[in-house]
């Protein structure tokens, strides 16, 4: 900028006496933004029969989850943009249990993983029983798909809500019959 010339630089100054006002944040942007930030999976299946194991037509199914962060929860993270932080924790609010041979079970706690003490009981909480054997099936196996809800709450920026989130994870089971001989 030779002879004399200028150059005119503006400056916009936000939320200052006389500026225009900051632009607005959505807290709810920012609690799908903490959300994004947590590791939320599928149940850490546990069930008896263990996978590569066998269980028997009639007797007990146990079905359950690890109780960690990021397969059942609580998981916690904020996000914050300007002066608003929103904080999230989100917690599984029920496991529905897709056991293969059309039975569907509800479970709304983590379910009790099984102990040989236990025996023929059924499970306190989390349970099915097979009345005919896997070898019905193509694959010679039940195809059980456990699928959690992720119930989210959120508060932040002078508002509160709830997102929900789903994630699933499978697992192949044997269940066989018993043949009882004279």
């Amino acid at each position: 900028m030779a002879d004399g010339a200028s150059t005119l630089i503006t400056e916009t100054v936000y939320g200052g006496p006389g500026g225009p006002a900051a632009p607005a944040v959505d807290p709810a942007v920012l609690a799908q933004e903490a959300v994004d930030k947590m590791l939320l999976r599928g149940p850490q299946i546990g069930i008896t029969p263990k996978p590569g194991g066998k269980g028997v037509v009639g007797m007990p199914v146990y079905m359950w989850t690890a109780k960690g962060a990021e397969t059942y929860g609580p998981n916690s993270a904020s996000a914050t943009a300007g002066a608003v932080t929103v904080t999230a924790t989100a917690k599984v609010s029920k496991i529905v249990w897709t056991m293969g041979d059309g039975t569907i079970v509800t479970c709304t706690t983590a379910g009790t993983p099984y102990k040989a003490e236990f025996g023929k009981k059924p499970s306190p909480d989390c349970g099915h029983r097979y009345a005919q054997p896997s070898s019905t099936q193509p694959s010679g196996k039940w195809h059980v798909t456990a699928t959690s809800t992720w119930t989210i709450d959120w508060q932040g920026g002078g508002q509160t809500g709830q997102l929900t989130e789903i994630r699933n994870s499978t697992v192949d089971i044997t269940v066989a019959e018993v043949q009882v001989l004279n």
